[in-house]
């Protein structure tokens, strides 16, 4: 059930670039960190070249690091392989405007070799892949993203030239909740809530939360693919619109030494015939099935952690007491948990906690249906909730460093079952890249700490 507000079709695309209403297309593609690259194609053109035969981009868009460097050790990418094409293919039902470009509309794609075969490493076939393997059993999966970020009166540019330091929150003092918070910076998020309806997502609402100028707006759920389509187009456009207003968001993890910035993920599974699986009645009485994709998702918690968490500034925002999960296990509608059963009827679903604001969502919603797939075909059982305060339980813990999360990745016979040793190894990779660039810097915290004192 793609959800979706927008009435962009390709017959309706056509006509507008011929009438001159549409001059811009946008050719995108999620990259490893889940963000959109691709190129500004002029409608004409679009129509000419691309609309059949797609258009093509250096390889290296999938193996280089969050500043975009190229990086040496990938199995698809080197200086010795020359850095050849990819295919960007378009998905047609991702057409969208952009409301907040003019007579600009967008299409996202799949990214494949130049012989056609797709690339199975692409954060988009990642998703797919599981998808199909969940289709085998019966299932789809539909969900949500609740995706944080902390909103500064400080630009881009200005924030890039101060280093980021003495940044202007938009909020001076926790605002969640806060009608009169959000009233204040109404400007920005009325803008984020209606051009992100005019960009085909179904917006719910908006409100503030706990950290300096953090805010979170709410989308309805739908399938998991779009769900991830319609995520990372918000990210997008939620920089680009403040860019505009001559502020900045950040979807770091952890931004400051305060809240970090969440990014749960809600999923529940339909049967073929697009009824609910995960309730038995009305009420709250989970189906064997929601048992043993809940056990699945609970047990391949410590294997899959790197999935949802990718990078270094991730594992700060994992703290007790702060609303980010530190325990492996479950609850009823318990925010202590790392996954929360929450709903009734056909709402039952499960939240799964432990994403940040950084998060890659295809990556992310892989993983949760590659679990759960594992508690369903292995028929695990669901073990005991935690009730109560699970920062204080005797439970196990999440990978707590990167380093841990990585290993544990890289070992899994449950992930390279899942998803294959090449998908593995290339992530694996990537999470080695982000811990050795790290490894080599010198941070502020030490020069301070030393500077004079050693």
């Amino acid at each position: 059930m793609n959800v979706t507000s927008s009435d962009m079709t390709l017959e309706q695309l056509q006509a507008d670039i011929a009438a001159g209403s549409v001059d811009t297309v946008l050719v995108a593609a999620a990259d490893i960190q889940g963000r959109l690259q691709g190129k500004r194609i002029t409608g004409r053109f679009f129509l000419d070249e691309v609309l059949d035969s797609g258009t093509e981009g250096c390889n290296y868009m999938m193996a280089t690091d969050v500043e975009m460097n190229t990086i040496d050790g990938y199995e698809l990418t080197s200086w010795e392989r020359g850095y050849g094409d990819l295919m960007f293919v378009p998905d047609y039902s991702t057409l969208r405007r952009i409301p907040w470009h003019p007579a600009t509309v967008m299409v996202q794609c799949d990214l494949a070799f130049v012989d056609g075969s797709p690339l199975s490493v692409s954060p988009r076939q990642v998703l797919k892949a599981q998808l199909e393997r969940l289709e085998k059993l019966g299932y789809s999966p539909i969900g949500a993203t609740e995706l944080e970020f902390a909103l500064y009166n400080t630009g881009y540019r200005e924030a890039m030239a101060g280093d980021y330091r003495n940044l202007e929150a938009a909020s001076t003092y926790n605002i969640d909740y806060s009608l009169f918070g959000t009233g204040q910076v109404e400007g920005y998020l009325r803008r984020l809530r209606n051009e992100m309806d005019g960009a085909g997502l179904y917006t719910e609402s908006a409100k503030g939360e706990c950290n300096l100028g953090q805010l979170e707006v709410g989308f309805r759920y739908t399938d998991m693919l779009a769900t991830c389509d319609n995520h990372v187009v918000y990210k997008l456009g939620a920089k680009e619109i403040a860019d505009q207003e001559g502020k900045s968001v950040t979807f770091m993890a952890k931004p400051n030494d305060r809240e970090g910035s969440s990014c749960h993920i809600h999923m529940s599974l339909c049967d073929t015939a697009g009824t609910p699986v995960f309730p038995t009645g009305h009420g709250t009485q989970m189906s064997e099935t929601m048992k043993h994709f809940v056990a699945g998702v609970v047990a391949t918690q410590h294997d899959f952690t790197y999935l949802y968490a990718p990078n270094i500034n991730s594992y700060k925002r994992f703290a007790d007491g702060s609303f980010a999960p530190t325990a492996v296990g479950w609850g009823w509608d318990n925010r202590t948990c790392a996954v929360r059963i929450v709903g009734h009827g056909p709402a039952l679903r499960f939240e799964q906690r432990v994403p940040g604001a950084d998060a890659n969502p295809y990556l992310a919603s892989a993983a949760l249906i590659a679990a759960g797939i594992h508690g369903i075909e292995n028929e695990l059982e669901l073990p005991e909730a935690l009730a109560g305060n699970a920062y204080t339980q005797d439970a196990p813990s999440i990978p707590r460093r990167l380093h841990d999360a990585v290993a544990a990745f890289e070992s899994s016979d449950i992930a390279r079952h899942a998803f294959g040793d090449e998908v593995v190894n290339h992530y694996t990779h990537a999470g080695e890249v982000e811990m050795a660039a790290f490894d080599a810097a010198v941070t502020d915290w030490e020069v301070r700490r030393g500077f004079e004192r050693l």
